[in-house]
């Protein structure tokens, strides 16, 4: 097939001049957040889906290095077509007889050429990870005086040392490495969508083996290129379940490029994107979401870097602003503050010293990130135990609170949160500076944080409310505006 060997050959130069839509999915309410980042960073507008959690933009392919590196999105995928307004069938057999006959008439060739570029890219990424890492091994050898040790080992105990003898130092620098995590957008979906993957298998043509995946699997033998079809479908109007489009769509690509299958170990996924009567097709861009670029030691209720970012955003940080996370956990809401905005300086605190510790222990995997790439500065961010309703901040002296406060759910309770929002809002409230000062708050318990708010009224006003998925609880992220109403330093 034409297309399938177009990413294989040699590189022409038209390919310097080639755009991509691309597809991002981001935290279900932060998609201006997104599309905002977007235009600030690339210098393009975004259209923001009627389905909620996604937004699409032109870019020069070249630029693909910037798109990963954005911290607002979660997954990406380069657009092969979209039709926003596609007239299914009624009938099962026809409608998915459609979307079989779909695959032929699609142009694969642009977004299959994007796709060989975004896997160079990553190649490379992962072969200076894994130099890094022996570099890093090598490091700690020598520093354990010649002792032999594994290189987990070591970085564990490396960490425990740094969580007490901690010290942030001005400056920082940005770390875009994405790092593993699980499922793909899961949490995002609706109660009515559904997912499903198709996979198959199939040889490549002997010309096309060298370039698609990671090379030849012996000498004149050429790669085996697999696939798999994932159908995210949300829409109670449709004939067909998502696995039912999937493998029918799925059949179809299989046919038109002579691939075949894998559900795990996949070099190309094919997307078929339903929502209700608009249909997307695109091919994955990332294995991973980038979500959890930060963290290294989860906790129970661990949240999204790419919430944090959009948290951090809303409240709009100017240089030199003193931002403090009380209730931190392990840390997420202040590491990427400090990775996005150095130029300000972050304070982090918990109660629990197991949180203490892991917000810790992520900072000293941030900082080691750091050293990787050659550079020797810090990470504006200072971690502390304390107690959010006593905390050892002057009165006025802070800028910006931004946490995500416990739901009632995981962590805490709900009996709990009627006593405990109150009193985190009214010592907030004391630390923060009148009439200039913001807070960002997430979360789940409405009810009770509405009228904790109406009880410190002559505080706080409430500027703006995004709604918001997290781990599939409708929550709430509220922008707070200090008044200018003084309180008592004692």
């Amino acid at each position: 097939n034409d297309d399938s060997r177009t990413i294989l050959g040699p590189r022409s130069p038209e390919d310097a001049e080639l755009t991509a839509v691309i597809g991002a999915t981001v935290p279900t309410g932060f998609e201006q957040t997104a599309a905002e980042e977007v235009q600030e960073k690339l210098g393009s507008a975004s259209r923001i889906s009627r389905d909620r959690g996604k937004i699409y933009f032109q870019v020069p392919a070249q630029r693909l290095p910037q798109v990963h590196r954005l911290r607002s999105v979660d997954n990406l995928f380069v657009v092969v077509q979209e039709f926003k307004y596609y007239e299914f069938k009624e009938n099962k057999e026809d409608a998915l007889k459609d979307l079989e006959d779909l695959v032929k008439k699609l142009c694969w060739t642009d977004p299959l050429k994007v796709w060989e570029l975004n896997n160079s890219l990553k190649k490379k990424k992962t072969k200076r990870k894994k130099h890094n890492l022996q570099s890093t091994a090598s490091r700690e050898r020598m520093n354990d005086g010649g002792e032999e040790g594994g290189a987990d080992q070591s970085n564990t105990n490396d960490q425990e040392d740094c969580a007490q003898n901690l010290e942030a130092v001005a400056g920082g620098q940005n770390t875009e490495k994405p790092q593993g995590v699980a499922s793909r957008d899961g949490v995002e979906q609706e109660a009515d969508n559904e997912q499903s993957d198709v996979k198959g298998e199939v040889q490549a043509s002997s010309e096309s083996g060298t370039k698609a995946g990671d090379g030849q699997t012996g000498e004149g033998e050429p790669k085996v290129l697999r696939f798999r079809v994932t159908c995210n479908r949300a829409g109670d109007k449709h004939s067909f379940t998502s696995n039912e489009a999937a493998r029918d769509f799925g059949g179809a690509v299989q046919e038109h490029f002579q691939w075949k299958a894998d559900m795990t170990n996949f070099d190309v996924e094919v997307l078929l994107n339903i929502h209700n009567n608009e249909v997307v097709v695109g091919i994955a861009l990332t294995e991973e979401s980038l979500h959890r670029r930060n963290i290294t030691h989860f906790g129970p209720t661990t949240l999204r870097s790419t919430l944090a970012y959009g948290m951090l955003r809303l409240c709009d940080p100017q240089p030199t602003d003193i931002i403090v996370d009380p209730m931190c956990g392990t840390g997420a809401i202040p590491i990427e503050g400090a990775t996005e905005w150095p130029y300000c300086y972050h304070i982090a605190g918990d109660n629990s010293p197991q949180a203490v510790k892991r917000a810790a222990n992520n900072i000293c995997s941030l900082l080691r990130k750091n050293e990787s790439k050659d550079s020797g500065l810090g990470v504006p961010l200072d971690i502390i135990q304390w107690d959010i309703c006593n905390l050892p901040l002057r009165t006025g002296s802070v800028d910006i609170v931004v946490t995500d406060m416990p739901f009632g759910k995981r962590m805490g309770s709900k009996k709990k949160n009627w006593d405990l929002y109150p009193a985190c809002l009214m010592e907030m409230g004391r630390i923060c500076t009148p009439g200039t000062g913001r807070a960002v708050l997430l979360t789940q318990d409405k009810k009770c944080f509405a009228k904790a708010l109406s009880r410190v009224g002559h505080i706080w006003r409430r500027a703006q409310t995004v709604w918001v998925n997290v781990g599939g609880l409708h929550a709430a992220v509220y922008l707070l505006r200090r008044t200018w109403e003084r309180l008592c330093p004692c």
